[in-house]
C-alpha cells in the first residue's frame, strides 16, 4: 500500500471518537504496514523464541494427557513476565494491535493451565493446601501490575479518560497511586463498587460535579482558577468521607496517596491502608493537591478508636505529593509486590523532559549515564543550597522542591501520555469549561486505546493468580499487613 494510504489511516486512528472506530483503523493499519504479518512469524532477536515455543508445546502436551502433577511442575518451573525476554518494550513497537502471536498464545496457555489447576478436585497427589501454597508462590514471583495516575492539575481529567478505559476492558489494576491531580482519581477508584463507577465514570455525574462547583461566569482574557474552597466542595461531591481502612474493605482496591511534608527535615508519605489504615482519603487527598504557594498546606484528619475525626500528627502540615513521589514505584514494590508500571502520564514538565529524552540522537546506554550522573549532580547541588540558604528558609524549601521535581523518574514499563506538546499556563490551575474537560477525557481514551493488547497480555497471568487467590482472601487490613510483611 502506498505511503499515501497508510497517512490516511493514520488520520482515521488519530480522529476516532471511540475503540471500535480505532481498532477497525488500526486493523487495517496493520494488514498494510506488516504489522499482522509481523505478529504471525515468531521468529524475532529481540527475544528467546525457542524457549517460548518449546514451554508452549510442553504445556499444551501435559494438558492433553490429562498429567495434572507434571503440569503443576511445568507451571512451578517459572512463571513471570519476562520468560525468555518476552516482555520486552521493542516487541511492542511494531503493531499497533500487541506482540508476536506466540507470545499470545503462550500467556493464553498459562491462563488456561492456571484455571484448569485451581478446578482441580482435591486429592492425594494435589491437595488444597498444594494449590493455594502454588499460587501463593506464583503470585510472588510474577509479581503485580499497578496504575500510577500523576499529578497534572486541571489537565488531570486526562486520566479521567484512561481510567475509563482500562475500567471498560477490565485491565484497571488492584494497586493504584496517586499524586495532586491524579489522587483525586485514585480516591474516586478505591472507595466506589464497580456499579458506583459505572454511574460516575461514564455518565455526566462527575462532570457535573466539577462544573458545579466552578465558576460558570462569562470569562474575559484571565481564566478563573480553582481556589481551595471550589477544590474542597468538588472533593465532597466525589470522594466519600471513610478511610483508607474502610475503603479497603469496601472495594478490595489497594489504593495510595503521596503527600508531601511542608516543613524541611521531613521526608513525603505514602498514604494507604497499611501506613495509614485511619487516615480520611478526602484529607489526605486535599493535601497532595495542595500546590505550594497556591492552596494553603493541610492538616490531615483521622478516626480515632471512639470513630471520632481528630488531627493526624497535628503538628504537621503537608503539600502536593507530585513535588516529591510523583510516581512512588519503589514504595509499590515494597508494599505490594509490584513489579510493573502503568503510568498515566499528563504532568506538562515531566512530559517535556520525557519528549526530549526521546529524541536525543544519543544510545540507550548514553541516556542512562547522563540521567544518573544529572541526578548525582542535582543531589550535590540541593545539599548546597541548604546550607547557604539556612538564613532564607523560603527560598531554602523553594530550592529544595525544585531539586526533588527535577531528580524524579516519570515513566513506567507502560506509559499513557496525552498527545498535546504545549499547555496553556492558565490551564495548569485554572477553571476548564465543559468542552475542555471531555476533550482532556477522549485525549485519555484515545492514548489508552493502543496500549490496551500490551496490557492484556502483559497482565492477563496476574489478574488470574490474583482472581484465584482472591477467592480465599478477606479484605481487611490485617491480612493485608500479613501480605506486606511477607
Amino acid at each position: 500500500m502506498s505511503s499515501s494510504a497508510i497517512s490516511r489511516i493514520e488520520r482515521e486512528i488519530r480522529r476516532s471518537t471511540n475503540y471500535e472506530e480505532w481498532l477497525s483503523a488500526a486493523e487495517e493499519h496493520d494488514q498494510n504496514s506488516g504489522g499482522a504479518k509481523w505478529r504471525a512469524d515468531p521468529s524475532s532477536k529481540v527475544y528467546d523464541y525457542n524457549n517460548i515455543q518449546t514451554r508452549l508445546d510442553d504445556l499444551r502436551r501435559l494438558k492433553a494427557d490429562k498429567d495434572d502433577i507434571g503440569l503443576l511442575f511445568a507451571l512451578n518451573e517459572g512463571i513471570h513476565g519476562n520468560q525468555g525476554g518476552m516482555g520486552k518494550s521493542d516487541l511492542y513497537e511494531k503493531s499497533l494491535l500487541g506482540t508476536k502471536d506466540l507470545i499470545s498464545d503462550y500467556v493464553n496457555e498459562i491462563v488456561s493451565a492456571l484455571k484448569h489447576i485451581h478446578s482441580l478436585k482435591d486429592s492425594k497427589e494435589i491437595n488444597k493446601e498444594d494449590k493455594l501454597d502454588f499460587f501463593h508462590r506464583a503470585q510472588l514471583c510474577f509479581g503485580r501490575s499497578a496504575l500510577m495516575l500523576s499529578g497534572a492539575g486541571s489537565l488531570g481529567h486526562f486520566h479521567h479518560g484512561v481510567v475509563r478505559t482500562l475500567f471498560t476492558h477490565k485491565l484497571l489494576p488492584n494497586v493504584i497511586s496517586g499524586s495532586s491531580a491524579g489522587s483525586v482519581f485514585a480516591a474516586i477508584l478505591g472507595t466506589h463498587v464497580d456499579k458506583e463507577l459505572e454511574e460516575l465514570l461514564f455518565t455526566e455525574g462527575l462532570s457535573d460535579s466539577i462544573t458545579k462547583h466552578g465558576d460558570n461566569r462569562a470569562w474575559g482574557f484571565i481564566r478563573p482558577q480553582v481556589d481551595s474552597k471550589t477544590l474542597r466542595n468538588l472533593l465532597e461531591s466525589v470522594i466519600p468521607d471513610i478511610t483508607f481502612q474502610e475503603a479497603y474493605e469496601k472495594t478490595g482496591r489497594m489504593i495510595s496517596i503521596t503527600i508531601a511534608p511542608l516543613e524541611e527535615h521531613q521526608t513525603s508519605r505514602l498514604m494507604n491502608a497499611i501506613t495509614s489504615p485511619n487516615v480520611f482519603i478526602r484529607s489526605a487527598v486535599m493535601a497532595s493537591c495542595a500546590v505550594p504557594g497556591i492552596f494553603p498546606p493541610v492538616m490531615l484528619m483521622a478516626k480515632n478508636v471512639y470513630g471520632e475525626q481528630q488531627p493526624y500528627l497535628p503538628n504537621r502540615r503537608w503539600v502536593d505529593g507530585a513535588v516529591t513521589d510523583d510516581l512512588p514505584a519503589k514504595r509499590l514494590a515494597r508494599l505490594y509486590g509490584v513489579n510493573h508500571y502503568i503510568v498515566s502520564q499528563a504532568n506538562p514538565l515531566a512530559l517535556a523532559m520525557m519528549s526530549t529524552d526521546k529524541y536525543i540522537p544519543l544510545p540507550d546506554v548514553t541516556k542512562s549515564i547522563i540521567r544518573h550522573s544529572t541526578k548525582e549532580i542535582l543531589k550535590s547541588g540541593e545539599k548546597l543550597s541548604r546550607r547557604w540558604l539556612r538564613q532564607i528558609p523560603n527560598a531554602g524549601k523553594a530550592m529544595s522542591m525544585f531539586y526533588s521535581v527535577m531528580a524524579q523518574d516519570y515513566s513506567g514499563d507502560v506509559n499513557i501520555a496525552p498527545s498535546f506538546n504545549f499547555v496553556d499556563p492558565q490551564k495548569l490551575l485554572g477553571q476548564l469549561t465543559e468542552d475542555e474537560i471531555n476533550e482532556l477525557i477522549l485525549d485519555g481514551e484515545r492514548a489508552t486505546w493502543p496500549q490496551l493488547e500490551r496490557l492484556r497480555i502483559c497482565t492477563k497471568i496476574g489478574s488470574t493468580l490474583d482472581s484465584i487467590l482472591d477467592e480465599h482472601a478477606v479484605h481487611n487490613v490485617k491480612h493485608l499487613c500479613k501480605k506486606a510483611t511477607r
